[in-house]
């Protein structure tokens, strides 16, 4: 039981990665604190992770707002003294039209909306929780980046990429001033996985182009949250003791 007693907050835990994650932590003894906008899906992943015995907490917070993050860290120092896990999964590209849209067919308005949708909420959770896990000289944070960020992804826009690029230069800057205080902070890069959200626009593909999408995946299958969920989980775990400042490729080879 890697997380027995642990306090986690997972944000996006409604559906997805989010909610694969606290789906293990929670099987795993963690004490998960699982934030998102959307009240009624979170309400239900809180149900679920009670129904198979965890111990869940919902949380309605947008954490693009900086009011509501304050005071959503605050709410859970106070209620559990601690956070020893912070996973930071809102992010995504298809909240544009056109999530793939070459750069100059993108608008400035697109642009900021994507760098903000995928940076702004990592960095005021960060900036919220990095004060109690000084405190407390120990923590771990797992952010969501994406092989976008890598420059690798023909499907993903200018603005994904460096947003996601962004996480990965966050993630190894905030490692070293987090380090000394016994704090650990890593990435994962996922490649296309097929949450709730993803999909529907896999099954829009025809099966010609999906073959040729499995063909070049060494493991020769598309990701499923749970995939990418597994090494978050390795992240925020004693086994990661010794790794911070580290992005993971989790794309099945490519």
């Amino acid at each position: 039981m890697r997380f027995t007693d642990r306090v986690a907050i997972i944000t996006a835990a409604a559906s997805g990665i989010g909610r694969a994650t606290a789906e293990i932590m929670a099987r795993e003894g963690g004490i998960v604190i699982a934030v998102d906008i959307d009240a009624a899906r979170l309400d239900d992943t809180v149900a679920t992770l009670r129904a198979g015995g965890g111990r869940a907490h919902a949380k309605h917070a947008d954490v693009l707002d900086p009011a509501q993050v304050e005071a959503m860290i605050a709410s859970v120092v106070q209620e559990f003294g601690a956070i020893d896990i912070l996973v930071n999964a809102v992010g995504g590209s298809t909240i544009i039209p056109h999530p793939g849209a070459e750069m100059d067919q993108l608008t400035f308005a697109e642009w900021q909306r994507l760098i903000a949708f995928n940076l702004d909420g990592t960095f005021l959770c960060c900036h919220a929780v990095a004060p109690i896990m000084k405190r407390q000289r120990r923590g771990k944070i797992v952010n969501l980046s994406s092989i976008a960020g890598r420059g690798l992804s023909a499907s993903s826009s200018a603005a994904y990429a460096a947003a996601k690029g962004g996480i990965i230069a966050f993630t190894r800057k905030i490692a070293f001033e987090l380090g000394p205080y016994g704090i650990n902070v890593n990435a994962i890069a996922p490649s296309r996985t097929l949450t709730e959200r993803i999909r529907p626009r896999w099954e829009q593909q025809s099966p010609e182009d999906q073959s040729a999408e499995i063909a070049r995946t060494p493991l020769r299958r598309i990701a499923e949250a749970p995939d990418q969920a597994k090494v978050i989980c390795f992240l925020a775990s004693s086994d990661a003791d010794f790794v911070t400042g580290v992005t993971i490729d989790v794309t099945g080879g490519n």
